[in-house]
């Protein structure tokens, strides 16, 4: 399977390592025989129909600052969409920033990859926030697989558990808290009773939190992967402009204060039952939804199993990059069966 990545940053670094490390053992367990063929960074692209070499596009990455430099392979005049049309391959995983204004320039990448038709990877939120069902479409048009694991859980398989529980029953509704950095910070406010302000410095300070945390706090981040979640596992046909969203700024810690008192905890609950809403949310603390630190958590309502639970950690470049990995693995599966 010939691979095109665009995007080469904390993400799509550790994913181009990882396959390299475990080529091998893919091949023997999974018949999959992967090659790098392009990459391509905010500078440019590095082209190579035989394979890339990820050790030295590395060495140009850290040294030059883009995989274009390469003397042999780098294309510093290269967009993305002219690497997705004139190379030839069967995946394009897209890992440039989320933007949830228009989606760009990842919906651009996404939509030139399933006409072409390529099978496509993505842990960009953006443009599934805002165009999954039109994506989706485009995709079972052209007879390729769509696939999104990374963008909601990071390395915790939220989605693939939800897939499991579909099978003989019926997923009627979630909540669960989404994003770790906004569970960081209402957790350091109420176990040390610091403002928001001083827990939203400290999760910077240990890089829960970017320089500019509004996707975050403002529960955007939440929103998109609700969106993606009402879509895949609920089949529902929305955006984001179908959420309501509240972020965590106007949480004070008197009222984290009453909530442990009632014996609860304000949490950033992101819930999909009869309409889809993100809010700061008391919960009790004896529910297993009820974690602390960065982790995410989501409990879903099934028609006859009921509540099911499951925690794990949010994002990272390592975690994500596992996820697109199984990802990979599902497509080369299904491939097969095709075959």
């Amino acid at each position: 399977m010939r691979i095109i990545l665009i995007g080469y940053g904390g993400v799509a670094r550790p994913f181009a390592h990882l396959i390299a490390e475990r080529a091998g053992s893919l091949t023997r367990s999974q018949g999959l025989h992967l090659r790098v063929v392009a990459v391509v960074d905010s500078r440019g692209a590095a082209v190579n129909p035989r394979g890339l070499d990820v050790e030295a596009l590395e060495r140009f990455k850290k040294e030059r600052g883009t995989v274009a430099a390469h003397p042999e392979w780098g294309r510093p005049d290269l967009k993305a969409v002219d690497v997705i049309e004139g190379t030839e391959a069967e995946l394009v995983v897209e890992a440039t920033p989320t933007n949830i204004k228009d989606g760009e320039p990842g919906l651009s990448h996404i939509y030139a990859a399933l006409k072409k038709p390529c099978h496509v990877i993505t842990v960009n939120k953006g443009p599934l926030a805002l165009a999954m069902p039109a994506l989706n479409e485009l995709a079972s048009f052209n007879k390729v697989q769509l696939r999104f694991s990374g963008t909601v859980g990071g390395g915790t398989p939220i989605l693939e558990f939800a897939k499991r529980c579909r099978q003989g029953d019926r997923i009627v509704g979630f909540r669960g808290i989404l994003n770790g950095t906004t569970n960081y910070i209402l957790s350091r406010m109420e176990a040390e009773g610091v403002s928001f302000e001083e827990a939203l410095s400290e999760a910077q300070r240990a890089g829960f939190a970017e320089a500019d945390p509004s996707m975050d706090v403002d529960g955007w981040d939440s929103a998109c992967k609700l969106v993606i979640m009402a879509n895949h596992i609920l089949a529902r046909r929305v955006t984001l402009g179908d959420v309501k969203v509240q972020g965590i700024r106007g949480v004070a810690e008197d009222s984290l204060a009453q909530a442990r008192q009632r014996g609860c905890a304000v949490k950033l609950i992101a819930s999909a039952d009869r309409t889809l809403e993100v809010a700061p949310r008391e919960i009790l603390r004896s529910e297993p939804l009820c974690v602390s630190g960065s982790l995410n958590a989501v409990t879903f309502t099934s028609e006859d199993a009921g509540e099911e639970t499951i925690i794990g950690r949010g994002a990272g470049g390592r975690e994500t990059a596992s996820a697109i990995l199984r990802d990979l693995i599902d497509i080369g599966r299904t491939v097969k069966g095709r075959a």
